[in-house]
């Protein structure tokens, strides 16, 4: 597959990955995480988001779409139901209150934006970083992207939930990357699926693997959420688990509720139970304890 769909290019990054770094974050995703911090990149399709601060109420929008999908008298406005993401209404709002959400690009015309900065990359010794989303959702794409960076001798980095059948990540990503940098949530696998959809399995076994065969490329992260991850019996498993596999980095990965409003904007649903305020270092601190045995990397 020589075409992808990407939600975003983020330039100059600072935490994802060694040095500064362009991240790019694929639309997609298996899981289905309540405080997912980019919701509006889990669906794989185009979407249009809505952003209520904007809208100037003209209604240009209604007549343009030919769906029949946006009513001015909706909350939200957009009924999903019936949008196709065609983004006909994003072209003719004048106050930027909708816009398209994913464009596809070639490898290409996708590589020859990201060599734009190789210079920082060379100075500041970082690279590209593939996130999302989930990158691994759009493999093909990802393989040949991949292999098109080490020929240009960037340093590659992935972002992943873990999700993705090995034989066809080891075939065609692993030799591309330098750095794998892996989410671990829930160590339960009943908990596991019922918070976020699948069981965690493949994910556990995935790690497994690859920690065998790069376990100085692999950074483990633990998102510490609360209400859901940030428990002693959980983050203990965790550690424990992760441990036993033979991990030599973690880093833990504090709550922060930007992703709530982005949810909002593309219609998703928001757990009204997760905080408005983003987790303090002292709280972060707290679970620092159970991982004092692995080299801690900063997020």
């Amino acid at each position: 597959m020589r075409i992808a769909l990407i939600g975003d290019i983020g330039r100059y990054a600072l935490h994802d990955g060694p040095g500064i770094r362009t991240t790019v974050f694929f639309k997609g995703c298996p899981l289905c995480c309540p405080w997912c911090h980019n919701p509006e990149f889990r669906s794989p399709f185009h979407e249009v988001a809505f952003y209520a601060s904007r809208c100037i109420g003209c209604g240009d929008c209604m007549p343009a779409c030919p769906e029949g999908a946006i009513d001015m008298e909706r909350p939200g406005l957009i009924d999903r139901n019936l949008c196709n993401g065609c983004g006909i209404c994003v072209q003719v709002c004048p106050g930027r209150a909708l816009e398209l959400v994913g464009q596809e690009y070639e490898v290409e015309s996708l590589l020859e934006i990201l060599l734009r900065d190789r210079l920082f990359y060379e100075i500041s010794g970082g690279g590209i970083t593939l996130s999302g989303g989930e990158p691994t959702a759009q493999m093909d794409f990802v393989g040949l992207l991949l292999g098109r960076l080490k020929g240009e001798g960037i340093n590659t980095a992935i972002e992943t939930n873990g999700y993705f059948p090995w034989s066809v990540f080891a075939s065609i990503l692993l030799d591309y990357l330098d750095l794998v940098l892996f989410d671990v949530k829930l160590a339960d696998p009943a908990e596991h699926r019922r918070i976020i959809g699948v069981d965690n399995g493949v994910i556990l076994a995935n790690l497994a693997r690859l920690i065998e065969l790069r376990p100085d490329d692999v950074v483990v992260r633990v998102p510490i959420i609360p209400g859901y991850t940030a428990t002693e019996q959980n983050i203990t498993a965790l550690a424990d688990r992760v441990r036993a596999l033979g991990a030599k980095r973690c880093s833990l990965l504090p709550y922060h509720p930007y992703g709530l409003s982005k949810a909002e904007h593309v219609g998703l649903a928001v757990d009204s139970s997760l905080p408005e305020k983003p987790l303090g270092p002292k709280e972060v601190a707290r679970w620092r304890r159970f991982f004092d045995w692995a080299e801690l990397v900063e997020p």
